[in-house]
């Protein structure tokens, strides 16, 4: 059974998709404004059935999670309350997989934390080294609430320029309205430094000890395959990368399907 719930975390509430049951997968969302951990996740919780306990929260900052008070969010923050909302969820152990900005977070949860992490799913993700700021990423995090910013967004994130519909752009323009007052205080201009915030130097890298699968579109402009996913296979030591053709930065999109035949093999081995 799928539930939305509000999950007090540290005294703040988390708000949280819970579905399934069996072995516990946090799922961590990306960075761009409307996302939530239900819009980004329910599609592939559905596809992988119930025999995984998914946890999608909305991180702070996005969809129905604020900020804490006196919290302008970034990595530390964001990894502090994914490992404190496992805790309350009273899970021990579980598999952690991020999207672009979570998959920055995952690797860095990941680290900090080894004895609870069992793997790492990085899709499309941030962290690495020397990634850099791409002109996509910025206009991203500075895409303006309404349909023509929600429109230029899913183009800068879809390869396949057919999924941008009039629909799916209806749905996330409402979704950046919602969430507009939570995002509002991340990632201001200018946004190299938020970039810097999410890069893992090696020697955090060094620290992740649990296997890491790197899930990436070989047309993602927003993470470009190149700077984003190769210099991690040099400083991950248990790393393997599945690279996507015709994709973007939304695998689980765009490659829904084969996302799941990937994500199922790799957690069950």
């Amino acid at each position: 059974m799928t539930t939305l719930r509000t999950v007090d975390v540290q005294g703040s509430p988390v708000r949280v998709l819970d579905t399934g049951s069996g072995p516990s997968v946090l799922f961590l969302h990306g960075s761009g404004p409307g996302t939530t951990g239900a819009g980004a996740w329910s599609a592939t919780a559905r596809n992988l059935g119930a025999a995984w306990h998914v946890v999608a929260p909305d991180q702070a900052g996005f969809g129905a999670t604020p900020l804490p008070p006196g919290s302008r969010g970034g990595l530390r923050a964001w990894v502090e309350q994914a490992a404190a909302l496992m805790e309350a969820l009273s899970v021990e152990t579980y598999a952690v997989v991020g999207h672009s900005m979570g998959g920055a977070v995952a690797l860095a949860l990941a680290a900090a934390y080894p004895d609870r992490v069992t793997h790492v799913v990085a899709v499309s993700t941030m962290g690495a080294p020397g990634a850099g700021l791409s002109v996509d990423l910025d206009a991203l995090w500075a895409a303006p609430p309404g349909r023509a910013g929600a429109r230029d967004m899913l183009r800068r994130l879809l390869h396949d320029q057919s999924l941008v519909t009039d629909s799916a752009v209806r749905d996330r323009a409402e979704a950046m309205e919602a969430g507009a007052t939570a995002f509002a205080p991340i990632f201001p201009a200018p946004r190299e430094r938020w970039v810097d915030d999410l890069t893992l130097p090696a020697s955090t890298l060094a620290l992740v000890g649990a296997p890491v699968l790197l899930v990436h579109g070989a047309q993602d402009r927003v993470t470009p395959l190149r700077t984003a996913a190769l210099p991690l296979l040099q400083c991950v030591e248990d790393v393997r990368l599945h690279v996507l053709g015709r994709c973007g930065h939304v695998p689980a999109v765009e490659h829904p399907e084969c996302f799941r035949r990937l994500l199922t093999a790799f957690l069950e081995a």
